[in-house]
């Protein structure tokens, strides 16, 4: 990873008081929070800010996906949300998932991988019911990056066997109907950072993510957003007072 900079974009170093120690981290916010967001902070070989907030936004991120198994239907399907020829939103979003973390782990593109997750959480916390087969397969997905609660929910699922011994997902072709494109994401009119999501995203989960972006954050600090401007499959623009 490159080097985890303090909140200020400084080298940590305990003369200027701004150095973060991991305990305190993992007594507050758990293991699996610190080690996700670690991942999730920027291109891995890039030095990148230290961010309390983003802590929280990625242990709410996991507290989601830990509500989600109060919304299961055990009802057994064998291919996941969907049957037959019809592929439904939530299931073309599955697909795009494993698809798009298994490649981003390969790359190790780790925080564009948790994004994606991110957007599949979301498009799940919509549905009124949602399958075990589904939810199933957002726990594999999310072991590698946290693993503890991922095996704690592999447990409550039912399963006996360790969710690191269950086959990594595969994805259909067929059933991805949408591309992925670099969405364009501006301050105040200049483009300040690039994140890359599918195609027909909403509006709503467009800006959870930007807000969530380390560049974003840096350029709005604590200065009140005027409006948002959204150009679907193109751009976000966050209009903020100077």
């Amino acid at each position: 990873h490159g080097m985890i900079l303090g909140e200020g974009g400084e080298k940590m170093s305990k003369s200027k008081g701004n150095v973060v120690n991991p305990d305190d981290i993992v007594k507050t916010y758990g293991a699996d929070t610190l080690r996700l967001y670690e991942m999730f902070m920027g291109p891995f070989d890039q030095a990148i800010p230290w961010s309390a907030e983003s802590m929280i936004g990625l242990r709410r991120f996991l507290e989601k996906i830990w509500k989600l198994q109060y919304r299961l239907t055990h009802l057994e399907t064998k291919s996941p949300s969907g049957f037959g020829d019809l592929v439904s939103k939530l299931e073309a979003e599955v697909h795009r998932t494993i698809k798009k973390v298994t490649e981003d782990i390969e790359e190790m593109k780790f925080n564009t991988a948790i994004s994606q997750m991110m957007i599949l959480v979301n498009e799940m916390e919509k549905q009124k019911e949602i399958s075990a087969v589904d939810y199933s397969l957002i726990i594999t997905l999310l072991a590698p990056f946290a693993p503890h609660i991922a095996e704690e929910l592999w447990s409550l699922l039912g399963n006996k066997n360790s969710v690191f011994g269950e086959s990594w997902p595969e994805y259909n072709p067929k059933k991805i109907k949408e591309n992925f494109f670099k969405l364009i994401i501006q301050i105040n009119g200049k483009t300040r950072d690039i994140l890359e999501v599918s195609d027909g995203i909403s509006e709503e989960d467009v800006r959870a993510l930007t807000l969530e972006r380390e560049n974003v954050k840096k350029w709005i600090k604590d200065k009140p957003i005027k409006r948002v401007i959204f150009v679907s499959n193109k751009l976000i623009n966050i209009v903020i007072n100077n």
